[in-house]
């Protein structure tokens, strides 16, 4: 009989308020686990982990408006093979647009599996770092959101009025 022992990780969960509701991050050492909405109060102390510190330094910014993209962000992504799929995917639709869940499907190269993209989507827990605020239904309508439409609205409101502020100091 063999046994295999993994080096423990520690988990750390960090919970802060955001304008759309109170957010926890939990992250390893190795990277973010899960972004997600919660009713528990706000930390009191400042994360340890550097993932964890990264990831709410980045949200912030994302939240202030002046962060459109995450970068060297470490995830610890956990679904299948086709959900990591369909996550990268939805990571690739720009900031302040959406795209369908059809068109989610087209771009891996599935084109009938839109309903499968919608629950790829939906099992995801990195809100905000996979944007999954940014896939809606086909005909424009929005589609449902894990965290409340009206969440996937503002996010959406705030990601088009932060690109077009962009765009205007560009002129």
């Amino acid at each position: 009989m063999y046994f295999l022992f993994r080096r423990m990780s520690t988990l750390e969960y960090y919970r802060f308020a955001s304008p759309i509701g109170r957010m926890e991050i939990s992250a390893t050492e190795h990277g973010v686990l899960s972004v997600l909405f919660t009713e528990e109060p706000v930390s009191i102390d400042l994360p340890r982990l550097e993932p964890l510190r990264l990831c709410l330094e980045q949200l912030q910014e994302y939240f202030a408006g002046t962060r459109a993209s995450f970068e060297g962000l470490p995830l610890s992504l956990v679904g299948t093979t086709f959900d990591a799929i369909v996550w990268e995917a939805v990571i690739d639709v720009p900031f302040g647009q959406t795209e369908t869940y059809g068109a989610v499907a087209r771009a891996i190269g599935k084109e009938k599996a839109s309903r499968a993209v919608g629950g790829a989507v939906g099992r995801n827990t990195l809100c905000i770092i996979v944007p999954c605020h940014r896939i809606v239904a086909a005909g424009g309508s929005g589609g449902g959101y894990a965290w409340g439409v009206w969440r996937k609205k503002w996010l959406l409101n705030h990601e088009r009025r932060e690109a077009l502020k962009r765009e205007e100091a560009t002129v």
